[in-house]
C-alpha cells in the first residue's frame, strides 16, 4: 500500500504540473487573438484564429485526459 500511495502522490504532482502548464498556455493564447487585427492581413488573421482554436482544442483534450486519470486515482483510494 505504501508504494501505491507514493505513486499516487507523484502522479498528483505531475497532474498539477500539467494543469498549471495548460492554464499558462491558455492565458498566452488569449493574448494572440486581440493582436491579430493590427497586422492588417485578413487571410493571415483567419488562419491564425483557426490555428489557435485547434491548439485550444488539443489543450482541452490534455486537460480532460488528466482529469480522467485523476478521477481514476481517487476511485482507487476508495
Amino acid at each position: 500500500m505504501g508504494l501505491l500511495l507514493w505513486l499516487l502522490m507523484e502522479r498528483a504532482a505531475a497532474i498539477q504540473q500539467i494543469r498549471d502548464a495548460c492554464k499558462a498556455i491558455a492565458l498566452q493564447f488569449m493574448k494572440i487573438h486581440p493582436a491579430l487585427p493590427h497586422l492588417g492581413d485578413a487571410e493571415m488573421q483567419g488562419d491564425c484564429i483557426k490555428a489557435v482554436h485547434e491548439m485550444t482544442v488539443q489543450l482541452e483534450t490534455i486537460k480532460k485526459k488528466v482529469g480522467r486519470l485523476e478521477r481514476a486515482d481517487e476511485s482507487t483510494l476508495l
